[in-house]
């Protein structure tokens, strides 16, 4: 494979290089959802900063991407940590000054069970296609006491399905499953993975949800 075919082989890497799109995810009957790539690569803006401003302790931002969140957080001189299975989007959040590594949130991480506030921002409910294995993992990952911060689709949507990278210029990725998911989903899936919504609001068309574990059912002496 030359370099030529390598870096058109993989879209998303190519975008968080540049910086820009055009990027999609394309569902398998031509469907497309733009990804917003120039503002994954630029600063915090309010929707970001109103979830940093909610991020207590330690913190493990889950499919981190560029690494924008990871980077303001360690700027303010505070723990965090940024995974993604994309190795460019790891080297960017390096560059920036942020902490990461090339690690699936389904492997074994740092610190499991003591991150005091975990983030899956920017669809990454969706990473695995099953959003209630994901939340199940994630009670393995926070803290008994610690927060999930989770932002939801813009639309009352429950959707599972194989999407694949797309450019809109020919340049394709390969297929992997991935979900969106709304509010009121949402709920739902936390509730039977033993999360509780302590938390909802929005901000420039983006719904968030704060999550915290179930307290455990009271028992008899």
């Amino acid at each position: 494979m030359t370099a030529t075919t390598a870096w058109r082989a993989d879209p998303y890497d190519c975008a968080l290089r540049t910086g820009r799109g055009p990027l999609f995810l394309r569902r398998h009957d031509g469907w497309l959802l733009p990804l917003e790539i120039e503002r994954w690569c630029g600063a915090p803006d309010r929707g970001d900063r109103s979830v940093l401003d909610r991020c207590r302790g330690t913190v493990l931002d889950i499919g981190c991407g560029p690494g924008r969140l990871v980077a303001a957080l360690a700027a303010e001189g505070r723990r965090a940590l940024g995974i993604d299975i994309s190795p460019e989007a790891v080297a960017r959040t390096l560059r920036l000054g942020g902490a990461a590594l090339c690690r699936s949130v389904f492997e074994p991480l740092p610190a499991e069970g003591r991150w005091e506030t975990a983030l899956l921002i920017d669809g990454n409910i969706g990473i695995g296609g099953d959003p209630a294995a994901l939340l199940r993992r994630l009670r393995q990952v926070v803290s008994p006491a610690g927060r999930l911060l989770v932002e939801c689709a813009p639309v009352d949507i429950d959707e599972c399905c194989e999407v694949r990278v797309d450019d809109g210029r020919g340049g394709r990725g390969t297929p992997f499953p991935w979900a969106r998911v709304g509010v009121r989903a949402l709920a739902g899936y936390a509730d039977g993975a033993g999360w509780d919504v302590a938390d909802r609001w929005d901000l420039e068309g983006r719904p968030f949800l704060s999550l915290a574990s179930q307290s455990p059912p009271a028992t008899g002496p």
